[in-house]
């Protein structure tokens, strides 16, 4: 008899199976568990976005909640395992699919000269709906209820979790493997990309506050103690010798909790006064030996990364670190609360001096001390740091920094350009600059 493509009932009426059997209970039959290879399809990759896209905070909820929300956890914990089964799984369901498909169109076609065309649709319709209906759907879906749909698939992934894992421990291994030998060169991120990227990033409805915190974690790591540090001629620090009556009067007029003690000279830190060792001893005399109290100070040197010295901080339980120079002579302090100053911005108490140490006189017009920090000076202005890289050299100060370009101490009233700033000389004694007056041209908004 002869046939036509055009109409596919005269096909399923001559394949036939052993038992003579219609065609059509053959085709049907075939066709649900196609249905059902992809349905499966769906839930699996959608699993894999499930599973995966479950942040910290809801992994750690589900880390202490039911039985199931425990497994959950006890899954995702395990994430090259958890990948392994679900890509195999997938490949396994996805391979099945196409398989069946091309056997179904065999049975029907079987060699006829246009099986190539009937193929060559099958496999299109069949690529369709795996990515449509197999991948898109549920990983959209799963990705807004990630939680609901974990738990849905649980039961099934943690079967195949466990029937599968003779095969996941050899792809595992060859990964290991293909890790251990390739070397990845990776991508060299400097700071500026970074802040780049999080200005493009970050919503333009953020708050000021909130990206001024996430500008801070960026350059957290780049800063040294030496960029952060109050510098030794802004030091609250007492004579050894001093009586303690004469003590406790300058203590009183302070208002600092942890205040370092040197011999001589400040340069020979004998150790760190906590004023709350002082409290049983209020009544004592005038004769009363209070350096027995001193704690051993915690000295680093300039160059420390201050994300290094949060970490000392923690271990060694103190708040406070003496910083030495190169020669060892006292070159500042710092403090606990100047580090984390440096992301979540300015920490004043009832003893920090409301005083500004800086002058906004118009958009592109300031006046700042001259032991302001380049750092701070940077910060304020909204200026890249990089820009006095070069000509700063060891100065971490604005006056430091006019020293370095002018070679020598500049007169009141004296300009110094560089770039796009004018620094004026406000003011200035017989060994420092005091006051700058700072304008800068084109300023960037």
């Amino acid at each position: 008899m002869e046939t036509s493509l055009d109409d596919p009932l005269p096909f399923l009426l001559a394949v036939q199976n052993a038992d003579g059997e219609s065609s059509i209970i053959f085709f049907t039959i075939n066709i649900l568990i196609l249905l059902l290879l992809l349905l499966f399809s769906g839930l699996v990759s959608g699993s894999e976005v499930a599973f995966f896209s479950l942040s910290s905070k809801k992994l750690f909820k589900l880390k202490d909640g039911t039985p199931t929300e425990h497994k959950i956890y006890e899954l995702v914990s395990k994430p090259k395992r958890l990948l392994a089964t679900i890509l195999i799984l997938n490949n396994l369901i996805n391979v099945a699919i196409v398989t069946l498909s091309t056997f179904i169109s065999w049975k029907i076609f079987g060699t006829k000269e246009a099986v190539g065309k009937v193929v060559a649709v099958v496999t299109f319709v069949t690529t369709f709906a795996i990515v449509f209906f197999g991948e898109v759907v549920p990983k959209i879906y799963a990705n807004q209820k990630n939680i609901s749909f974990a738990m849905f698939t649980l039961p099934m992934i943690s079967f195949f979790d466990v029937m599968l894992k003779p095969f996941s421990w050899i792809l595992m291994s060859m990964t290991n493997i293909i890790e251990k030998r390739i070397k990845s060169e990776g991508y060299q991120i400097s700071i500026e990309d970074l802040n780049k990227a999080l200005e493009i990033t970050v919503p333009e409805d953020t708050p000021k506050e909130e990206k001024d915190i996430l500008k801070g974690i960026v350059n957290f790591g780049q800063l040294t103690v030496k960029q952060v540090m109050k510098s030794r001629i802004d030091i609250t620090a007492f004579d050894v010798e001093m009586d303690f009556h004469e003590l406790m009067d300058k203590i009183n007029k302070c208002g600092f909790s942890r205040i370092p003690v040197y011999k001589e000279t400040i340069d020979n830190i004998q150790g760190i006064l906590y004023n709350k060792d002082l409290l049983p001893h209020l009544d004592k005399e005038e004769d009363f030996k209070w350096q027995k109290l001193l704690r051993p100070g915690f000295f680093v040197p300039e160059t420390k990364n201050i994300d290094t010295l949060l970490k000392d901080f923690q271990a060694k339980r103190v708040h406070m670190a003496i910083v030495a120079d190169e020669y060892g002579g006292t070159s500042g302090i710092i403090t606990m609360e100047d580090i984390i100053e440096e992301i979540v911005g300015e920490i004043n108490d009832e003893f920090d001096d409301d005083e500004i140490n800086f002058n906004k006189l118009n958009e592109n017009t300031y006046v700042f001390e001259g032991k302001t920090t380049l750092h701070d000076f940077c910060k304020l202005t909204e200026t890249d740091p990089l820009v006095f890289e070069d000509v700063k050299g060891e100065s971490e100060s604005i006056g430091g920094l006019l020293l370095e370009l002018n070679e020598k101490l500049p007169r009141a009233g004296e300009q110094i350009t560089f770039e796009n700033f004018v620094f004026t000389v406000v003011s200035v004694d017989q060994r420092r600059i005091k006051r700058v007056r700072v304008l800068i041209k084109h300023k960037k908004q």
